[in-house]
């Protein structure tokens, strides 16, 4: 299946045709046994953080009956996870190292299909969970088990560990399992850490797409949310990482995760076609602008040249008002145009 884009809103950074059909997941084979959850740790080159990530889901531990913890390593090349695992989980957690590196959206399909749990919970490498996180995601799943998502929200925190802000609330989702997405077609409210998804709902409507990565999580949560419904708790009880070095820094730096939100554009316009496109493609320019501010700021020169290349490439009369404003703001602040 092709998605095509609606609205001249582009695939990729080369307008081209791309397959957005999700790949298949197999089911569980029988007889084998089936613990509530599969916390699943998918890491590359960031064996740094991953004590503090398995220490958080050992605290909360259930036991190999119930709950399967396995770290999965897309071919990592600067450090050595596999010795952390020993170290932290001393044989209660499994290592699963992959031949050759797939890219962070392949490894994430992977950890679905070695998981064999219920509810599955993908925790990055250098990501947490707070203290109840288990405990509060089961119960809203015991309660509402027509769901195919679950959610709580999640603290943002910079390189050393240190709280940077809060997740927003999403009251639509809070008092009762629902279906709308209206939300997710500006922004991705949920973050990675704070999401288990049915393993039931990845066997029928596949896994994540790997032809989008900064917003693969993002169409996850949306197609999980339209298709199975979900619940959000309102609680803090996860913690995402951001930092220069990590995928989301880098893509920043590129503007590949602008040209990534176009391509998600696409396929969100095709499944909703209320999807204002126009507007969407006018909130990532306008994002890309307060980004360039952010590198100014740092002195990274190399990400706003990155970042102006992708506006230059998008420029339309409809935005020159815009721009121009921002150019004065900046010039004003002395970041120089």
């Amino acid at each position: 299946m092709e998605y095509e884009a609606r609205g001249g809103c582009p695939l990729s950074s080369r307008g081209s045709k791309v397959n957005y059909e999700p790949p298949p997941i197999s089911p569980v084979p029988d007889g084998v046994q089936r613990p509530l959850w599969s916390v699943m740790i998918p890491t590359f080159n960031c064996a740094l953080y991953l004590r503090h990530t398995l220490q958080s889901v050992l605290q909360q531990d259930l036991g190999p009956e119930q709950m399967q913890i396995e770290v999965i390593d897309d071919c990592s090349t600067k450090d050595d996870p596999e010795a952390v695992v020993r170290e932290m989980g001393r044989g209660r957690v499994a290592f699963h190292r992959k031949p050759q590196n797939a890219g962070a959206v392949a490894n994430f399909n992977t950890c679905i299909e070695r998981s064999r749990g219920k509810l599955v919970h993908i925790l990055h490498g250098d990501d947490g969970v707070l203290a109840g996180f288990y405990a509060t995601m089961a119960g809203m799943a015991a309660e509402h088990p027509e769901c195919a998502l679950y959610a709580t929200r999640s603290f943002f925190a910079d390189e050393e560990g240190h709280y940077t802000y809060v997740g927003g609330r999403l009251p639509e989702l809070e008092n009762a399992p629902g279906a709308d997405v209206k939300r997710f077609f500006s922004i991705n409210p949920l973050q990675f850490a704070g999401v288990a998804v049915r393993r039931a709902f990845y066997e029928q409507e596949g896994g994540f797409l790997a032809q989008l990565v900064h917003t693969a999580d993002w169409e996850m949560w949306a197609r999980a949310v339209a298709n199975g419904r979900g619940m959000v708790n309102p609680s803090v009880l996860a913690m995402y990482r951001v930092f220069a070095a990590n995928d989301t820094g880098r893509l920043m730096r590129s503007a590949e995760n602008l040209v990534d939100e176009e391509r998600l554009c696409a396929v969100l316009h095709r499944r909703h076609p209320e999807l204002n496109a126009a507007e969407l493609r006018r909130s990532i320019f306008f994002k890309a602008f307060s980004q360039e501010e952010r590198f100014a700021r740092l002195g990274d020169r190399e990400a706003v040249a990155a970042i102006r290349g992708f506006q230059r490439a998008r420029h339309s009369w409809s935005n020159l008002g815009f721009r121009l404003k921002r150019l004065a703001k900046r010039a004003a602040e002395g970041l120089g145009v």
